[in-house]
């Protein structure tokens, strides 16, 4: 699959001195550009344009710990930060999608923390998403972002190539961070996600998409000195692991999952939606998915009704 050959020259191996010192060397190309460029880098000028969580209710609890959340569809959340985080692979078409050349990201001092999570870019709204869903072919009941963090919404560039926003009506692009830490819906994880896995997410993502596949797109991979501790063989003999940070860039991270938060209790396992009875959210959501995400179907039906037959023959 030659495809993935480019993206193979962009992985820089931690375990290898010679690939370290090519990762250091370009930090260290950044750290000459100091000054103005410095304090407001190409991350640090994204346009973020946070509709979701404007038009969709957020739950504002500070509470800590895995708890039911009700009556929201986002929850505010703070990444948990790690130690010496550093890049391991970016994609540069992913990044383009943001306006972002790959070079300025990895010349960058600051932007492994942006991009794990552990500093917070100018604009960004931090936040974990709501859903529920079937696992094991049963309803699980509340899910939701155990790992990821919702880093908001960036309006995508003026120029940017039509094909690339066929399925992007809004012309703004969602980004999280997988693996940035704890979130009310970690139940007994720890929010983290180690090397291997965000490599294989990485390379699948980028290779799916080159097969022509409308897909979630990696920008990069980030590592870093923090450990969790994982049984890697699931053999019984866990080990430490690098805590590591995929980028994930999609219109919208909205799915079907986000609407069964208000099912009503599930007929063989009693669960039900955190959000069951608040009909007036679920309205609420369907009214932002169709205007944000279907415009033509919005503008063609005055009547609610109309409308949201029309939706659902679509999305059938």
């Amino acid at each position: 699959m030659a495809f993935i050959a480019p993206l193979l020259t962009r992985i820089y191996s931690f375990y290898s001195g010679t690939t370290l010192r090519i990762t250091l060397s370009l930090s260290h190309a950044g750290m000459c550009d100091m000054g103005i460029s410095m304090s407001r880098s190409s991350l640090e000028r994204l346009q973020f344009d946070n509709v979701a969580l404007r038009k969709l209710p957020q739950d504002m609890s500070t509470e800590h710990g895995v708890r039911q959340v009700r009556s929201a569809c986002f929850s505010k959340v703070q990444p948990t930060p790690v130690k010496n985080p550093r890049f391991v692979a970016v994609s540069g078409p992913a990044l383009a999608l943001l306006g972002l050349d790959a070079e300025d990201v990895l010349k960058d001092q600051l932007g492994p923390e942006y991009l794990s999570g552990s500093k917070v870019m100018p604009g960004s709204e931090p936040a974990a998403h709501c859903y529920c869903g079937h696992q094991f072919g049963q309803f699980a009941g509340q899910l939701g972002d155990g790992a990821a963090c919702y880093l908001g919404e960036v309006k995508a560039p003026a120029d940017q190539n039509p094909e690339l926003l066929h399925e992007n009506p809004t012309r703004r692009w969602e980004i999280q961070v997988k693996g940035a830490g704890l979130t009310p819906y970690s139940r007994q994880a720890d929010g983290r996600k180690v090397l291997r896995s965000s490599i294989r997410e990485f390379l699948c993502s980028e290779a799916v998409f080159a097969l022509g596949v409308p897909t979630t797109r990696a920008g990069s991979v980030v590592t870093s000195d923090s450990r969790v501790m994982r049984d890697i063989a699931y053999d019984g003999n866990p080990r430490m692991e690098r805590c590591s940070i995929v980028l994930r860039i999609s219109p919208s991270f909205i799915r079907f999952g986000s609407f069964e938060i208000f099912k009503r209790a599930d007929e063989f396992t009693g669960r039900q939606g955190p959000s069951y009875g608040h009909d007036e959210i679920r309205t609420q959501m369907l009214h932002y998915v169709i205007e944000t995400f279907y415009p033509e179907i919005h503008q063609s039906h005055s009547d609610i009704m109309e409308r949201n037959t029309a939706f659902f023959r679509e999305v059938d």
